[in-house]
């Protein structure tokens, strides 16, 4: 890595461009509004991709001009374009344009009327990207809209060195995976939905909330020093115009889903709740059964409204309301192989079915007051409701095996899985902006979130002999399998999260080459999870029949309660009062609580030497603190139920841009990071699905507690165009004391996290383009293309360990979990005008290379994630002003998602599945 970093450093060093510079500043006002300030308006150097935005105050400045005569553009969303022309940029100098802006015709030639861009147009966040002093890459709203992106995970996954986990919202930023990886929203932390993650599903956030989202891949000192593969931020839209309102519907059909009669759980809503939350679990169990229900028809339904306003308060105040409200489900159908391997096959499905119903329900509310023309206030709060319904059959052919059978364990092993799974998030922010005077600004934010997670009645059934209910003989049936009371079962469990929040940035102005920035971030979270089962203890074992295996009501009800079987659970409320754990409510099974405190401060300078260099030293300290209690079972007896650990940590960070030109950057940055365990990782819980079980592993919060990272990147950047770019970049991260997900080396093969090596070794390279093919006359792209190639090595040491968990690994090295060798990322878009109908067609592909998603030990080979390829389609109608319809075809080379087993007979195939093509129709209106 030493020997990395001089490469780099002396690459870097032997660059040196110079060229006689002038800049223009000034500011833009509104001439229908009081002539009050216009933030966030386009200033662009018309003919090239050189350009800014104004600040709060409308003020702006465009340096490291060559010297020379052109013409500058100011635009805004509802203005018309004002062009200045003749203006001479001189060397050394400033040249000061204060203007304004009108939405009614100016009687000037300068004026003229044609498309204006927003503040997240694809120029604007180029624009920042160029200006950036991080290495730093975003995606707008228009972006999002014109490729049809319907969710954040969709929209981070068309970045240079990112992939989206299929069938999840679950993302890679350059190799690294989940634990890697922080998500924030407006700059202020958010928790993960999901126990089984750390980031929240970007899938949550549909784009109808999505102002811009920016993928920060290196670190500065105001991000979390727990940061390796990067952070996303995702910046709510805000509106500041007049009053509008826009309502949407749409309707998509999939294609292996739509002849399907599909079923979900019963007690579970269209909407996506759950009608008996406020049961207690027994209740349930003994009041309604197991079968499922049928669904309405699988045609998809999304429907939006979204409006906004704002108002004049006085000569200098201003009151802006931005809301959305949206509801969308989907239909999904998977049908194939389903398998447990271990060492040795436990259960394979050679056919399976699932039929996924699933809802997402999001609600959003921003209001900013601007007091002043120095002082400006926000809330936003957010309310998502994701749910899943899932129906699984598992063996419905009749051939699925289980070592472990008692009647046949060569074929009829069958299991029925229904769940219902809710995560609901509450997100409550208030973030403000002040300028004290003209050199200090403070910028703040509190938040608070809340998840609810819910996995409320899963029902599993398991069967013995269901060939015996396809061979239409009347006489013959098959059986319960009855080994243990929990093969057949019902299953609660909830997660509650609780995170405060707040960041201050204190920015200091000391001259115009001189700036620091001193700041203050920290987060308080804690989580409570518990679980409890209950099983069918059947009186007559493995001889109790099915006599119709799709009336199973029939059979678990309360009439059968102490005739036909007794209902167990594992932890009786009070044995001593007569209150047993057979027939009666129980006590949870599992819990644990958790507690994460994080508090730090920082800070860095940003250093401007002549018209080139900018340098940003950096240094945090962050204070780290965890803890986790738990009461699981399955734990020795000598465990001591709970882990702890704090550390304080010291991270200096650097980050270099040198201008080659005024559209050409060189980027150099080197940090110190750390990547430390969450909830999950650590609590030794787990979690059994039909196939696999995770687990954490409570050892990681022993010594060492954390992962320290260096990282190291360099990237040349080339703005040539408008919404054109080519960039070129190199990184290199070392990762001492890794943690990967891993097939622990015990007979059920269970997945749990573990300290794997001493050192792990990342290298790679990017490169993307984006290029406008054919424009018009004002230079808008007409034919466009992109793409974005990353190619990685990876190498971890690998050691056997001993502790709450054994590793034992029978190679030296491998693979790091999550990393693909290949990402690609390409799209081409044609978007002609013909009078006031203006369509847009997208086509967009994405491929990743196969990874690793668990490292086998012992004599189990690594589970593998298949490579995939996805390709879309977007068509989107703008017809005049106000109406808009759009169609779609995702997914459309359907490709087989599947998951192997190294196993040294050659692999095996753990699952695999298609899932179809989603055809969609969407109506928008602007009233």
């Amino acid at each position: 890595m030493i020997r990395v970093f001089q490469i780099l450093i002396f690459v870097f060093s032997t660059i040196v461009v110079a060229q006689d510079v002038g800049s223009v500043a000034g500011s833009l006002s509104d001439k229908d509004n009081n002539n009050e300030p216009l933030p966030f308006a386009n200033v662009i150097i018309k003919g090239t991709s050189k350009g800014t935005t104004t600040d709060f105050d409308g003020n702006y400045l465009l340096d490291n001009i060559a010297v020379g005569t052109y013409t500058i553009e100011f635009s805004f969303v509802g203005y018309e374009t004002l062009e200045v022309p003749n203006v001479v940029i001189e060397a050394g100098k400033v040249t000061n344009i204060t203007t304004a802006l009108g939405a009614s015709a100016a009687a000037l030639d300068e004026v003229i009327i044609k498309t204006t861009a927003r503040k997240e147009s694809e120029v604007a966040l180029l624009l920042d990207q160029k200006k950036a002093v991080t290495i730093k890459q975003s995606i707008g709203a228009d972006e999002l809209s014109r490729k049809g992106v319907s969710d954040a995970a969709a929209a981070v996954s068309k970045i240079s060195g990112i992939s989206k986990q299929q069938g999840g919202g679950n993302v890679y930023v350059r190799g690294l995976g989940d634990r890697y990886l922080n998500t924030t929203y407006n700059g202020l932390t958010v928790p993960s939905n999901d126990i089984e993650k750390k980031n929240i599903d970007l899938g949550l956030f549909s784009s109808d909330v999505i102002q811009n989202i920016g993928v920060s891949k290196t670190h500065a000192a105001n991000f979390y020093g727990d940061f390796a593969a990067g952070n996303v931020d995702i910046v709510s839209k805000e509106y500041t115009g007049k009053f509008f309102i826009t309502a949407e519907t749409g309707s998509s059909i999939n294609t292996r889903a739509v002849d399907k009669n599909f079923v979900k759980s019963e007690g579970t809503s269209f909407f996506g709740y759950y009608n008996r939350y406020d049961n207690n679990p027994f209740a349930v169990v003994v009041s309604h059964g197991v079968d499922p229900e049928s669904a309405s028809g699988p045609v998809a339904f999304t429907g939006a409204i979204t409006t906004g306003n704002s108002w004049n308060i006085g000569e200098e105040s201003r009151l802006s309301v931005f809301g959305t409200v949206s509801f969308s489900n989907d239909f999904e159908y998977r049908r194939g192989t389903q398998v447990d391997f271990t060492t040795v096959e436990k259960k394979r499905f050679p056919d399976s079915e699932e039929f996924e119903y699933s809802t997402n329900t999001t609600a959003m509310a921003n209001i900013g007051y601007k007091i002043n023309n120095n002082h400006r206030l926000t809330f936003n709060s957010l309310f998502i409701n994701d749910a899943t319904d899932e129906v699984g059959y598992f063996g419905i052919g009749g051939n699925g095996t289980n070592r472990d059978a008692i009647l046949n364990t060569d074929k009829g092993f069958y299991q029925m899985n229904v769940q219902f799974d809710q995560d609901m998030v509450f997100v409550n922010q208030l973030t403000g902006k002040s300028r004290l005077n003209d050199k200090l600004e403070v910028e703040y934010g509190i938040g608070f979130n809340n998840v609810l997670a819910r996995q409320p009645d899963r029902k599993r059934i398991s069967v013995e002999r269901y060939d015996l209910a396809l061979d239409n003989d009347p006489n013959t049936n098959p059986f319960f399998y009855s080994n243990i009371a929990f093969d057949n079962q019902r299953y609660f469990q909830e997660i509650t999260d609780n995170e405060l929040n707040a960041r201050v940035n204190l920015n200091y102005k000391h001259s115009e080459e001189l700036t620091f920035n001193f700041g203050y971030n920290g987060r308080s979270k804690t989580r409570e999870f518990e679980n409890v089962r209950y099983g069918y203890d059947f009186i007559n074992g493995t001889s109790t029949e099915v006599p119709d295996i799709n009336n199973l009501d029939g059979v678990f009800s309360p009439e059968n309660i102490g005739e036909l079987y007794d209902i167990f659970v594992f932890n009786a409320i009070d044995p001593s009062q007569g209150i047993t754990n057979r027939n009666n409510p129980g006590l949870p099974e599992n819990i644990y609580e958790g507690e994460l405190n994080v508090q730090s401060a920082y800070v860095d300078a940003e250093i401007k030497s002549g018209e080139k260099w900018t340098f940003v030293p950096g240094l945090r300290l962050e204070y780290f603190d965890q803890r986790i209690d738990y009461d699981v079972i399955n734990v020795i007896a000598t465990d001591p139920g709970f882990r702890e650990a704090d550390e304080l940590f010291i991270l200096p960070s650097l980050n270099i841009k040198y201008a080659l030109t005024e559209d050409q950057n060189l980027r150099f940055s080197a940090s110190r990071t750390v990547s430390t365990p969450e909830f999950k990782e650590v609590a030794p819980f787990v979690y059994e699905d039909v196939t696999q079980r995770i687990g954490g592993n409570p050892d990681l919060l022993a010594d060492p507690a954390f992962s320290s990272i260096l990282n190291l990147d360099l990237k040349y950047e080339w703005f040539f165009g408008r919404s054109e770019l080519f960039s070129l970049g190199a990184f290199a991260k070392q990762i001492n004391d890794p943690v990967n997900l891993v097939v622990a080396n015990d007979a059920t093969g269970t997945q749990r996290f573990a300290r794997t090596g001493d050192k792990a070794e990342v290298l790679g390279a990017e490169i993307e383009i984006r290029k406008n093919l054919m424009v018009d006359e004002d230079e808008n792209s007409i034919f466009s293309t992109g793409a974005n190639v990353t190619v990685m090595h990876t190498k971890q040491d690998l050691k056997s360990s001993q502790g709450f968990i054994s590793t034992t690994f029978d190679r030296d090295s491998d693979e790091l979990q999550g990393a693909s060798p290949l990402l690609i990322n390409a799209d081409v878009s044609y978007s002609p005008t013909f009078g006031t109908y203006k369509p847009v067609a997208n086509l967009i592909v994405s491929y990743f290379s196969d990874r690793i998603d668990a490292l086998g030990s012992g004599q189990l080979g690594n589970i593998t994630e298949k490579s995939v390829t996805t390709l879309d389609f977007v068509w989107k109608n703008q017809i005049g002003d106000h109406l808009e319809i759009n169609a779609s075809a995702k997914n459309l080379l359907d490709p087989t998602i599947e998951r192997v087993r190294e196993n040294n007979g050659g692999d095996i195939t753990i699952s695999n599945y298609k899932r179809g093509i989603n055809v969609g129709l969407q109506l928008k209106y602007n009233f």
